[in-house]
């Protein structure tokens, strides 16, 4: 008897979201394919890679192995479901999305839709990462050329291989308007940050701050060759980054280094 292909499935917007049932409805169709899902009971958007160390969690069954996580984040998802649930066999594939709204360039840091996929490859269960570019005109969303995507991009993968090295993670960003299908390998975009914050008063006068959101303008990086995710979007591509955990500034070593035995 041939072997299933088992995929586990989460997100940071919430075990009801719109993404996240269309991918799971998208992967369900794939022959040969086992689903779980586990994901936040509430939205967790830019939790980042935080684990829930000073409570309790707790899965709710909401459906066939579809499970909500009591006010757990993306990455206790996945960190519980592989000690818990696949303790004998891992996963061969962990999805992560279909995020409503983009996690392109520095963002990543942030993105608890990316931070899922980190802590799949962190227990070496090769990962993706998809989201989906909003038009926020339109609140439902449109995310069949995501579900597209990610059915072509899992074949592959469960056909041949995952095309990265341990901990590395696919991360895909898919444009608002479903203007081609064509694929691009790129690299994470340089985006400009402000300060944005409004603040609002209650009946009582105290003071309560809501953080904004920032307009998305990026730059390349200057000596990177290729295009990055953001220049991929806007010329309508999907853009496909790989990602890896190793943060360290391999080319600030040596000046490092330098700095500590320069003497005052």
């Amino acid at each position: 008897m041939k072997k299933r292909y088992k995929i586990l499935v989460t997100n940071d917007d919430g075990y009801e979201a719109n993404g996240l049932l269309s991918l799971v409805e998208t992967l369900r169709n794939i022959e040969g394919v086992d689903v779980t899902v586990v994901a936040p009971a509430n939205e967790k958007s830019a939790c980042g890679h935080s684990l829930t160390l000073v409570r309790p969690l707790r899965f709710v069954s909401v459906g066939d192995d579809f499970y909500k996580l009591d006010d757990g984040t993306p990455s206790d998802c996945v960190y519980l479901s592989l000690s818990t649930m696949y303790e004998d066999e891992k996963p061969d594939l962990l999805v992560s999305g279909i995020n409503r709204g983009s996690n392109m360039g520095e963002d990543i840091t942030y993105s608890g839709t990316a931070a899922g996929a980190m802590e799949a490859v962190l227990h070496d269960v090769p990962a993706i990462a998809i989201s989906q570019v909003m038009d926020f005109t339109n609140p439902t969303g449109d995310f069949s050329l995501a579900c597209e995507t990610i059915k072509d991009i899992v074949l592959k993968i469960k056909n041949n291989s995952f095309p990265l090295p341990s901990r590395e993670f696919l991360n895909i960003n898919i444009p608002s308007e479903k203007t081609t299908a064509k694929m691009v390998v790129t690299y994470a975009g340089y985006r400009f940050y402000a300060n944005d914050s409004h603040v609002h008063r209650n009946p009582r006068g105290e003071e309560h701050y809501w953080l904004g959101l920032h307009p998305l303008n990026f730059s390349p990086r200057e000596g990177v060759e290729g295009m990055s995710d953001y220049e991929a979007i806007e010329a309508g591509y999907i853009s496909i980054t790989p990602i890896q955990l190793d943060l360290s500034a391999y080319k600030s070593i040596k000046r490092l280094d330098s700095w500590l035995d320069t003497t005052e």
